[in-house]
């Protein structure tokens, strides 16, 4: 049996399951909003009952999450999650974290330095080269704007 891309594009789109955009966007809205639901239940647990700021809170919050979602990942529950909630996972910090740690937890049988730590990378080099660049043209906009020293 041997088809063109093309017909076997067809083929693939009739046998794919219909998808309720729907429900999609309603499982996407509950997860990644019970997920930010229990980093502001972190963040007010770091200010109330350790007295920190909220401003002070922040930092400890997202390293919690961010250990929360990389725990998940390695018992395979937070691939689950995501496969159910679709974007509702994958937008919020624990998103990013997942995506590294799979990453990590894919490649270990070739090394730590080049299986873990090469393939980790390949993700976070590009979102941390977009959000240098993108801050760095923030800057100079907020420089020639003159709203530097407020």
């Amino acid at each position: 049996m041997n088809m063109s891309p093309k017909e076997y594009q067809t083929f693939a789109k009739q046998k794919e399951p219909p998808r309720s955009i729907t429900l999609n966007c309603l499982r996407a809205f509950l997860i990644g909003g019970t997920i930010c639901l229990i980093g502001q239940g972190i963040q007010e647990m770091f200010v109330h009952l350790m007295g920190m700021s909220e401003k002070d809170a922040s930092n400890p919050t997202v390293a919690v999450l961010i250990l929360i979602s990389v725990i998940l990942t390695s018992l395979g529950v937070y691939d689950k999650l995501a496969q159910w909630a679709g974007a509702g996972s994958a937008v919020p910090v624990t998103g990013f974290a997942n995506s590294m740690c799979s990453a990590a937890l894919e490649h270990r049988s070739e090394g730590l330095v080049l299986g873990v730590g090469g393939n980790m990378f390949k993700l976070a080099g590009s979102v941390i080269v977009y959000g240098t660049v993108a801050a760095f043209f923030v800057g100079i906009v907020h420089l020639i704007l003159g709203t530097g020293g407020q």
